[in-house]
């Protein structure tokens, strides 16, 4: 019974392969994703980089029918770049992707040694895994375009908090008589060094639990998602769909991450500002204003967060349950993406209940003083009418 090509499989009924037997042609693809600002005017971008190779990216296969990207990003190419990498001086391609709601994506391509074994696949991707100059390298582009950029993002600030990934592509394995292998060879024990960075014997029980998203759509194909990286085995190299989703569900991730922690920092100094804003006699809060700059700030807060998550999660859309859809899904599963939003929305809804306890506090005083001047009006008549007798 054939297998159904969009799902999930497992490589457990293949014959092993040792890691010597199998030659890999490929490279890696090297993600550091920043957040540089609230939101990137994406057309004024355009125009800014007409004189350079600029796009706006999206997927190419049928399946991304099932995938709706109201605002596609822009992709731009950096040039290349000469660095020492493992004791050999190599040569990277260095693009950026730019998305609307304030992520840049830069992204440097590795090429792996020719005529490597999968062995040294695996030592490739050590070396990428550890190397400092690389993040080195795109720290500096990421400053330069943003220079660049600056007219056309919205409240600019590079965030110290990024996203790194790696992609691992292959595009072609043989064996060692130079016969094409299928990528259903690449068992466990292979990929975990690779995916894992763990070169110990794992428990079947590990495997299962450390690599369960494996998805194939023909029998040449495969991508493997962890958290760290992934691997895509696919002959085409104009076909990069699934890095793009893997990419767009990164930069989706960034975003709620650093929410998340931004809302974190927010909810103590809340506290504090409260603190000091509250009068120290419950008499000198009856004509007090000095929740007002609290109210805004708070308001503000909750406003910026909200419009920007629903921006992010609005940025791409499944529409079916297809192959790049499912592989979508699995990404956002893996990084825990409603656990992010989860706690996002937990921390607004803390803002959004001391909003409304300040607020009703402040309503409260204001009718207080208003009770307060009545009677002194009344008082007051009182007052000048024993006195005119």
């Amino acid at each position: 019974m054939p297998r159904d090509p969009l799902t999930p499989h497992s490589s457990s009924l293949i014959p092993a392969v040792s890691a010597d037997a199998l030659r890999v042609s490929g490279d890696a693809v090297v993600y550091r994703l920043y957040d540089v600002g609230y939101e990137i005017a994406l057309d004024a971008v355009l125009r800014l980089l007409a004189t350079q190779t600029a796009e706006r990216a999206r997927p190419v296969r049928g399946e991304a029918q099932a995938l709706q990207i109201p605002n596609p990003p822009i992709t731009v190419s950096l040039g290349t770049e000469s660095v020492i990498l493992g004791g050999e001086r190599l040569t990277l391609a260095v693009s950026a992707r730019i998305f609307d709601f304030g992520v840049v994506s830069m992204r440097a391509q590795v090429p792996a040694p020719e005529g490597i074994t999968w062995a040294g696949f695996i030592d490739f991707g050590e070396v990428l895994d550890s190397a400092a100059v690389i993040p080195a390298l795109l720290d500096a582009s990421l400053r330069t375009l943003v220079a660049r950029l600056a007219s056309c993002i919205e409240r600019l600030a590079i965030a110290a908090q990024t996203e790194d990934y790696i992609v691992y592509r292959v595009a072609r394995l043989t064996d060692v008589q130079g016969a094409q292998a299928l990528p259903s060879v690449l068992h466990e024990r292979l990929l975990s060094p690779l995916l894992l960075n763990d070169r110990r014997p794992l428990s079947a029980e590990a495997m299962r639990e450390l690599l369960p998203h494996r998805f194939s759509y023909t029998s040449e194909d495969l991508a493997i998602l962890t958290w760290d990286n992934a691997l895509i085995v696919d002959p085409s190299p104009t076909d990069t769909d699934v890095q793009f989703i893997l990419e767009f569900a990164n930069a989706q991730l960034l975003e709620l991450r650093l929410y998340d922690a931004t809302l974190d920092a927010e909810l103590p100094r809340m506290y504090d500002r409260i603190q000091a804003a509250r009068p120290g006699a419950k008499v000198l809060s009856l004509f007090n204003r000095r929740y007002a700059p609290v109210l805004a700030e708070l308001q503000r807060t909750v406003a910026d967060s909200t419009e920007l998550v629903e921006r992010v999660e609005n940025a791409l859309k499944v529409t079916d349950d297809v192959y790049l859809a499912r592989i979508y899904a699995a990404a956002l599963e893996l990084f825990r993406g409603r656990t992010w939003r989860a706690g996002i929305d937990r921390k607004l809804t803390i803002i959004r209940e001391t909003y409304s306890m300040l607020n009703d506090e402040q309503q409260s005083a204001r009718s207080e003083a208003l009770e307060v001047a009545i009677v002194l009006l009344i008082v007051l008549e009182i007052l000048i009418a024993i006195f005119r007798h």
